[in-house]
């Protein structure tokens, strides 16, 4: 059951994070940035959820055990 529950909160916190760096991207294009430029900014969106999910669950992790 434990193993069900991990694996569907990553693969929603990596949807999660997909989607949002999806947006900066096409934000970007749509601000009149070059590819590029774009593609850096959905990179960038991407790698700070995963981090944030990151540091969420080692604090949450920290305070439940």
């Amino acid at each position: 059951m434990t193993v069900a529950v991990v694996l569907l909160a990553t693969a929603l916190v990596t949807l999660l994070a997909l989607l949002a760096g999806a947006t900066a991207g096409k934000l970007a294009r749509m601000d009149g940035a070059t590819y590029p430029t774009a593609l850096t900014r959905a990179a960038t969106t991407f790698t700070a959820v995963i981090t944030l999910a990151t540091v969420v669950t080692a604090t949450l992790s920290a305070l439940f055990s």
